[in-house]
C-alpha cells in the first residue's frame, strides 16, 4: 500500500470527508485528494499533522509498520479533548460545562459523582432488559 492509499485509509476509517479530514490539517480537500491518489508526495509537514491530529502511527503512515493508530493514555487522551474545547467558540456547550466543572467546589464533585454512577446504573440495567 502506498502513503497515499494509507492516507486514505486513516480517513475512511474515521468516517471523515476529503474537506473534513483536510480542514484539521490545515489543507483543502484537492490536497488530501491529489495525496491519496499519490499525484502529490506526502511532505512530512502533511504527515506529522496527520499524525498529531488523528493519532496516526507515524511508523504505519510512512512505512506500513505497526498498528494504524498510536495508543494514547488516558491522560493523553483528557488533553487533548481539553485542547479541542478550548478552541471553541464562548458559546460552546463543551466551553460552558467544563467551566461550570472547573468552579465546583469538592463537596459538589462528590455529588456530582454520585449522580454520574446513579446514571451509569440506570443505562446498565436499561441495557438489560
Amino acid at each position: 500500500m502506498t502513503q497515499g492509499e494509507r492516507v486514505k485509509e486513516v480517513r475512511k476509517t474515521l468516517g471523515l470527508t476529503l474537506e473534513r479530514f483536510g480542514e484539521k490539517i490545515g489543507v483543502k480537500k484537492s490536497a488530501v485528494s491529489k495525496i491519496e491518489h499519490g499525484q502529490c508526495a506526502l511532505t512530512d509537514q502533511m504527515c506529522k499533522s496527520i499524525c498529531r491530529e488523528y493519532n496516526v502511527n507515524e511508523e504505519w503512515l510512512v512505512n506500513e509498520t505497526g498498528e494504524m493508530f498510536s495508543k494514547v493514555d488516558r491522560e493523553d487522551q483528557i488533553m487533548r479533548w481539553a485542547a479541542s474545547v478550548l478552541k471553541e467558540e464562548n458559546s460552546s456547550f463543551k466551553k460552558r460545562f467544563v467551566a461550570v466543572l472547573a468552579s465546583l467546589p469538592d463537596e459538589q464533585w462528590i455529588e456530582l459523582e454520585k449522580r454520574a454512577r446513579m446514571l451509569i446504573d440506570l443505562r446498565d440495567h436499561s441495557d438489560e432488559g
